[in-house]
This record gives C-alpha cells, structure tokens and sequence, in this order.
C-alpha cells in the first residue's frame, strides 16, 4: 500500500528568526544570551561600506561585548577565507559568530563555525551530513532578499584549485538564530536586487519541483513564488520603497525555509559549477539557465509546474499542459528580460569548449540527486548548450 504524501516521513529544520524593521539590532542581546566572551563579526566590504557592519558592532558594545571583523570574504567565498576566518576567530578567543552581509559572508560564516569546531579543512565537508559537530552559535543579519543562508542548512564554498562550488548540507550548520530586517536590503541597487531576487525565485522553483518536498515545503516554496514574482519588477522601478523590499525579504525567507527541506535540482548543480569555474554572479547564472531547466523538467512533473505558473500569477485555465508550458516559459522570459538579466553564457563570456567540464562538476553537485528528472551528463551539455 502506497501511502499518501501527507503522511511520508519528512524532516523539517529551521532557525529561530525574527522578522521585521530594526530586528538586526537585536544582534547584541542574542549574543549576549548565548554567552559571547567575543564575537567574530563575518561581513565583506560592501557592507562594511553600506554602514550594516558597523551597526552590528555598536549593538554588540551597548551589550558590553568586544569584538573583532573579518570582512576579507569575496562575493563567491573562498575555502581559504574560511580557513583565515577560522584562523582568526582562534586566535581571538572568540566563541560565537556574527555574520552579516549576503549569501557569502554568511556561508562563509558557517564554514568558520564547523572548521573550528571539527578542526579540518572546510573542503572536507562536501556533501550531505558529513559534519560531525556542529560550530558555535551562529547569528545571521542577511543584506540581501535571496540566498536565504540565513535559514538555509546550506553552505557554498568555492574551490580554487579545482574551479568548482562545493555544497555542504547539514542541520550543524543551521544558523543559530535569524535576524532579517528588511530595512538592510535598501542600500542593495538594481544589478544585486535583480541577481538576488531570480535567485530567490528559483530556490522557490527548484523546491517545489523537487522529488523531496513535502506538504509543508510546498507551502513555503509557493508564497516565495508569489512574493518574488510579483514584487521584484516593482523593487527594480521603485529601489526605495520599503514595501517592496520587506516582500522581496520575506520571499526570500519563505524559499529559503522550502529549499533547505526539500533541498534543490539541475539548476542549482549547475550554476554552482558555472560559478565556480567562472567566478560569475550565483543569482545571475541561476537567470539565465532557469527558462531551459523548466523546459527540460516539464514534462516530468507538469501539474508541479501548472501550480507554479499559477503562483505567477499565470491564467492557465482552460489550456492543454503544452500551452500551459509555453505560457510560463514566456512569463519567466519576461520577468528576466525586464529584469536586466536576460544575457547568454557567451555574453557572461564562457566557452562553449568549458561544457564537457561544466557538466563534469555539475554532475557530481549534491543538488543533482532530487531533480524531478534523472538527467545523464549529455542532458546537462545540452543545457548549457542551450543558453548560448
């Protein structure tokens, strides 16, 4: 007997989070109830520059709390960051971190937190549950309305020497508590606000059409859909307008809650490859493969793809599922055409030679194993093929 999918076993983790104006604030009273003697605060420059490192810090020293900034972290965080990082926060005495900023310094937060506390090299950690202790206790002030690692069991690490993104998937590195305040994305301009926003769309995407969601996952993967499609645009005109941005946050906190449970697919295993071999923007790449990895998936699992053209705000009434098909590719071409994000890998200048390689490491990326289609290496060739 089959049994239903309401009542399949799942599992479901996330942060304590706080939402809303002025929660990054709190950054100071949480570390304080955690126990910090002194904190690593992980950001990167361009926050450092936004001001949101510095309001970090004051928080921290109205608690009485010293500490010390790390924000020699690249856009696409580097295993040797994570190894200066953890270097750091040793010599330091610190015992728990801070990470504020975009998906990389707080990816690159986490990395810290378990290469401390398992003393090996962050590389060591690829895959899924392969962290045996968790890190400290690690507070995230996330910047931007996309990567959600602020919620996310997730950590991308970019590997140098082999020009490829690692995924490491695990609850330890769950970030301890969450304090998103939509107020940070507002210093965010229109490249990084559209790069962040396609990401966001296409964890909700990949989440729902994953062969691991769930009731619950699909909850959150569908308003992420409905959030972000229909604010993004809007953030782009109007870039101050708070009201658009705390949707666009909360999209984000909604995808990132359905993607860190029912994990990702094709796309994900291959803009981490393209990004890591290129070292090009994570949002972006995720752009300009999303029309061909919906194409590609389809037909697998149409009626996934029906309710999320429907979370789009699609009218699909009344078609057959190829028109319902052609209906969403054509919304998607026009949310990234309006959105500025609508290039060609050869106009992000990669090669047609750097497939057979792209699609070597994607094939190989964690997120592969619950892509609602079992796609052999030619498949992923055809793909990039496709976005030139």
């Amino acid at each position: 007997m089959t049994s239903p999918e309401s009542i399949e076993l799942r599992k479901f983790v996330a942060p304590e989070f706080i939402y809303g104006t002025d929660a990054r604030l709190l950054v100071g009273r949480y570390s304080r109830n955690f126990g910090a003697r002194k904190v690593l605060v992980v950001t990167d420059p361009g926050v450092v520059e936004a001001g949101w490192t510095s309001q970090v810090v004051s928080s921290l020293e109205q608690e009485g709390l010293p500490c010390i900034v790390f924000s020699s972290v690249s856009s696409n965080p580097r295993a040797e960051e994570v190894m200066a990082g953890a270097r750091l926060y040793r010599s330091e005495g610190c015992n728990v971190i801070v990470a504020v900023g975009g998906g990389s310094p707080m990816d690159c937060a986490k990395g810290i937190g378990i290469v401390d506390s398992n003393d090996v090299h962050i590389l060591d950690f690829e895959g899924v549950d392969q962290v045996p202790v968790p890190g400290p206790p690690l507070i995230c002030v996330p910047t931007t309305a996309g990567s959600a690692a602020d919620v996310s069991q997730f950590a991308i690490i970019t590997d140098l020497v082999k020009k490829v993104k690692i995924a490491i998937i695990s609850k330890t590195v769950v970030p301890d508590v969450a304090l998103i305040d939509p107020v940070t994305t507002t210093t965010m301009d229109v490249d990084l606000t559209a790069h962040t926003g396609m990401d966001a769309l296409t964890h909700g995407i990949e989440a729902f059409a994953s062969n691991a969601s769930s009731p619950v996952t699909d909850l959150h993967a569908l308003e992420a859909i409905r959030l972000v499609s229909a604010n993004l645009l809007d953030s782009l005109s109007f870039i101050d307008d708070l009201n658009f941005r705390s949707k666009l946050m909360l999209g984000s906190l909604h995808a990132g809650l359905a993607f860190s449970n029912a994990s990702l697919g094709i796309l994900h295993a291959m803009t981490h490859s393209l990004g890591g071999y290129l070292d090009l923007a994570h949002g972006h790449c995720n752009a300009i493969l999303l029309h061909h990895v919906i194409d590609y998936n389809f037909d697998t699992v149409p009626e996934r793809y029906c309710s999320i053209g429907e979370a789009m705000g699609i009218p699909l009434r009344g078609m057959t599922f190829a028109q319902k098909k052609n209906a969403i590719l054509k919304e998607v071409d026009r949310i990234q055409q309006t959105a500025g994000v609508s290039q060609t890998l050869g106009q992000m200048g990669v090669s047609r030679a750097d497939i057979p390689r792209l699609a070597e490491h994607a094939m190989s990326d964690a997120c592969i194993a619950t892509n609602p289609r079992k796609p052999g290496r030619k498949d992923i060739e055809a793909l990039y093929e496709k976005a030139f």
